[in-house]
Parts: structure tokens; sequence; C-alpha cells
């Protein structure tokens, strides 16, 4: 069993924080485990006071639905299924986990080979900001978002697909 180690996360926390100050964006990045525990948590100077709860809560909610199903690899697809299906229970679920329980871009899995090992959720900037930083740290340092052998079925990553289109989302792509 793989496990995400600290020093990836201070290795991530360093690249998105370059990327972060490049844009002038300040944030928080929080780094949790597969059962979404926290190992790592920064906030940026000048970075907003509740940014390290919210990017806890995305990492932790990636976590917790994309061990749940293949159908959920990023926050966004997240939002989107629950906006098309029923966002009430959205809502529910944020409140039964205490606030854990946050949706919007800037937030993925991290994969081992086949094994998901953690989640990050950056907060700060725009989802698209949080995203562009999150693709620059995962690129910068080789980390996966998808498991190297994808047995998502075809009819998931079609639906998944869909969805990103609905929400006009171009940049991702399965």
């Amino acid at each position: 069993m793989s496990k995400l180690k600290i020093t990836q996360c201070r290795a991530f926390i360093q690249a998105v924080t370059e990327k972060a100050l490049d844009m002038q964006v300040p944030v928080a990045i929080a780094l949790v485990n597969a059962e979404g525990h926290l190992l790592a948590l920064e906030r940026m100077d000048e970075a907003g006071f509740i940014t390290p709860d919210i990017a806890q809560s995305k990492a932790f909610t990636v976590a917790a639905f994309r061990s749940m199903s293949p159908r959920f690899p990023d926050g966004l697809t997240i939002q989107q299924w629950f906006k098309e299906r029923n966002p009430q229970m959205l809502i529910n679920a944020s409140i039964f986990t205490g606030g854990k329980v946050v949706v919007s871009g800037g937030c993925a899995p991290i994969f081992m080979g086949d094994e998901m090992v953690g989640a990050y959720g950056i907060s700060g900037g725009t989802s698209d900001q949080d995203e562009e930083m999150a693709i620059y740290a995962r690129e910068k340092l080789g980390l996966a978002h998808r498991p190297v052998n994808d047995s998502t079925p075809d009819e998931v990553k079609k639906h998944i697909e869909e969805l990103y289109t609905k929400a006009g989302i171009s940049t991702h792509k399965l």
C-alpha cells in the first residue's frame, strides 16, 4: 500500500506557491490522505482567513467522493453531478460532515500507480486559477490525478465528459 509522504506534500505546496506568486493570487493549499485526514496545510501571506478551511474541505470532499466512485475525478465533476441531480443532498452532506464537503475547482485525487493515496485542495483564487496552480504543480512534480490503468467504464467516462461540457469546462478530458 502506497502512501502520500510529507516530503511530497511539501513539494506540492512549494510548486503551488511558486505558481500562485507568479499569478499574484495568494492561496491556501491542503493535502489529505486517501481517507480524507489532513497531512499538510499552508496559507500564503495575504490569503483570505477562510481559505485554509476551504482548501482542506475541498481535499476532503475529493477523497470522500473519489473513494466511492470513479464517477468523481475532481471537484468540478462532483459539483456538476450534484447540481443536476440533487443539490440539496450536497448541502446535507456538508452539514452532516460538519462543513467538510465543499465542491469547486482546484481539487483532485492523487494516485500512485492505480492506488488513490490522497487528494489536494487549493483555495484563494477563482476555480480556474486554483485549477491552473494545481495543474502546474502536478506536472512539475509528476503527480497523477488519475490511475495508471484507468478501469473506469466507458459509459462513466462518457458521462463525465458530458458533465464537463455542460459546465462549460473545455480544459478537462479523460
